[in-house]
């Protein structure tokens, strides 16, 4: 007598279960477009803050060796990293980083319409490292990463639109900066505010928020 083989109920069920986890971790709930909103609009401030308290420090680095004020560029690059690290679903450093450029535009700074390119440039930079990585590894060297990479775009932008006819030398101190500078202040400040946040229990409808509790 021959049975033929049928397949496993329970795999079959695993299977379609394990294909919505996966829908599920991609697909934006109203909580994650709410707070990845919040998360723009705080971090519009530190920009429009920001926009005004450079000056000052950037007076004293660009005499030292010209490209070097590169290195103030991270306090604008950092939504789109907290956005990633906090919403995990593809988009959010788009998302936050794009609309914290926007507010920041809409309410007025030296750099008009051109803030929301750069927003657009800056959250794309992050947003590749986090999908190169399938938006599964959220660990301090890929947040590093994100934030280097939203520097290195940042600073790329910023010699095409603000310093068209910068030589070489400059180019490089330039980028370089804004690269080191999103990697510390936008990559590890993004991290660490995402897992002072944890702490408070503020995201615990988050997986950034579970990850905490479940360490304690």
């Amino acid at each position: 007598m021959h049975a033929s083989a049928s397949p496993s109920p329970v795999r079959s069920h695993d299977a379609s279960t394990d294909a919505v986890s996966r829908a599920d971790r991609y697909r934006w709930r109203v909580v994650d477009i709410v707070v990845a909103s919040v998360i723009a609009v705080a971090c519009a401030l530190i920009f429009l803050l920001w926009n005004v308290g450079y000056e000052g420090p950037a007076s004293v680095l660009k005499p030292l060796l010209p490209g070097l004020q590169g290195l103030l560029a991270g306090p604008w690059l950092i939504a789109g990293v907290l956005g990633g690290l906090i919403i995990r679903k593809p988009g959010a450093a788009l998302y936050t980083e794009t609309v914290a450029a926007v507010i920041s535009a809409l309410v007025g700074n030296a750099w008009g319409p051109l803030t929301i390119a750069s927003g657009l440039v800056q959250g794309l930079g992050a947003e590749i490292v986090f999908l190169v990585f399938l938006y599964k590894v959220w660990t301090l060297p890929v947040a590093l990463l994100a934030g280097a990479a939203s520097g290195l775009a940042c600073g790329i932008n910023d010699r095409i639109l603000w310093y068209p006819g910068a030589d070489v030398p400059f180019t490089a101190v330039y980028i370089t900066s804004t690269t080191i500078s999103g990697a510390v202040i936008a990559g590890l400040g993004g991290w660490l505010l995402m897992k002072a946040l944890a702490s408070t229990g503020a995201l615990s409808r988050f997986a950034s928020g579970r990850e905490a509790t479940a360490r304690v």
